[in-house]
């Protein structure tokens, strides 16, 4: 079995397991204490944040560990926030960051704030001119991730905590997904990322908070980890989150070449291999181990049940699957189709052979799902001025599907109707267009529910 999901969570790393196993030993009692065990612990916890300060590239005594990396993506946005309420209460994020930002950000506006989101490209990245524009005199706070965590795209961190140090704003980072390849360029104020991205045990986060911003901790006082962190020290998790961290890092730079190379291929070879596919993401500025495709007339859940008994564990941010009915927030934003989607993410140590066998069983896998699903052939043309398609009723991926077999039913230049309730095709139909080369014409809201979309043939 491979797993390519490390995006995800990652395996425990060796280095980790270790520190884990020899810290439960030494790091149980209470590190507040100044008896002798009291004072053990509190060596290994020092010495704990003293290495994920070096990686992350801030002062230890800027730095706290959190219960998940999702708890300190909250009290870091809520505590800048807080601390910054007289400067206003406008927060800025891209429209791709994690949803726990998002989570943050929709909490912000129950209590009376007001949120901008930054659009993206197609690529995934946002434009900063973009980011600037959205500061305001009353921002508070502005965020972006230092890479995005379903494609993979790295974002323009340096360029935008200038932009915000000129503005006087701080800039809030996610770097859960980019701090195991490297620490984050640029003058960022907050960071926060998650040990179980590198390898790491899960239920450890890392917050970092740079001197001089200011910041107000939410909820009741507490006097653990500076106040910023309520709770216990989980001292054997946050030895293992820092060893694992240095280890991943000292082989960082040769193991992010040599699993370039291998997405890369799974780039190249990916269209190659497959009809009706989009490589996603950034091809340049991108994660080294994260590559992301979408194929056409194919459901995500049966892609990756197909896969993962083809021995294959991937992720999906395909919107068709039995556990959600909206598309992926960072699809949509990017304007890209969602069914079928796959995302590769491979741990350190992949072999060339596993990726060659994912690409050996890959067309198959998602020929018969498309077979299943009665995927349309492509080249045909008709002679019909208009059609109409009734998706009524349908969920993804049929709306596109339905699409695909009539546009070879029209002429050049003639137009087919399609009627659909399913959320999804308001991002798929349009991206479907722009893939296979026609006009997307347009929607229009129907007063049953659902839309009217029309599509003029481009060839």
């Amino acid at each position: 079995m491979s797993y390519f999901d490390v995006a995800s969570s990652a395996p425990l790393h060796p280095v980790a397991r270790q520190a884990l196993q020899a810290s439960l030993d030494e790091g149980w009692a209470d590190p507040s204490r100044l008896y002798r065990e009291g004072r053990r612990a509190r060596l290994l916890l020092d010495a704990a944040r003293e290495a994920a300060a070096e990686a992350v590239g801030c002062r230890p005594d800027e730095l706290v560990f959190t219960s998940s990396g999702t708890r300190a993506v909250h009290d870091g946005v809520a505590g800048v926030l807080a601390g910054r309420r007289r400067a206003g209460k406008h927060l800025v994020v891209s429209a791709v960051e994690h949803s726990s930002v998002l989570h943050s950000a929709a909490a912000h506006e129950d209590l009376g704030g007001s949120v901008t989101q930054v659009g993206v490209g197609r690529e995934g990245a946002v434009s900063v001119e973009a980011f600037r524009a959205a500061l305001r005199e009353d921002t508070a706070l502005a965020c972006l991730q230092s890479a995005n965590h379903e494609v993979g795209t790295e974002q323009p961190v340096a360029e935008a905590a200038e932009a915000c140090r000129a503005a006087g704003v701080p800039l809030f980072v996610d770097a859960a997904q980019s701090l195991a390849w490297g620490p984050v360029a640029g003058g960022w104020s907050v960071l926060a990322a998650s040990a179980h991205k590198w390898g790491g045990p899960a239920g450890v986060g890392l917050l970092a908070v740079r001197k001089g911003t200011r910041f107000s901790p939410q909820g009741p006082a507490d006097e653990r980890e500076s106040g910023r962190a309520a709770g216990f020290e989980n001292i054997p998790g946050m030895v293992a989150a820092a060893a694992s961290l240095r280890a991943v890092r000292a082989e960082a730079v040769e193991e992010a070449a040599r699993l370039r190379e291998l997405t890369e291929l799974i780039r190249t070879r990916v269209p190659e291999l497959l009809t009706d596919v989009e490589v996603v993401g950034d091809p340049v500025r991108r994660l080294p181990h994260l590559v992301t495709f979408s194929c056409l007339y194919v459901d995500g859940e049966s892609l990756l049940h197909g896969l993962d008994r083809a021995g294959f564990s991937v992720s999906s941010g395909s919107s068709c699957t039995s556990s959600t009915l909206t598309p992926s927030h960072v699809l949509r934003a990017m304007g890209v189709v969602s069914e079928g989607n796959v995302r590769v993410s491979l741990p350190p140590g992949t072999g060339a052979a596993e990726v060659e066998r994912f690409l050996e069983v890959l067309p198959g896998v998602v020929g018969e799902v498309r077979e299943k699903l009665g995927a349309p052939v492509a080249g045909a043309e008709g002679t019909a001025e208009a059609v109409t398609v009734d998706a009524l009723g349908m969920t993804c991926p049929q709306p596109v599907i339905e699409l695909g077999r009539a546009i070879g039913r029209v002429r050049v230049g003639g137009t087919v109707t399609v009627l659909a309730d399913d959320e999804v095709a308001a991002v798929d139909i349009p991206a479907w267009c722009y893939t296979q080369g026609h006009e997307y014409v347009g929607a229009e809201p129907r007063p049953d529910g659902g839309n009217t979309y029309v599509v003029r043939r481009g060839m």
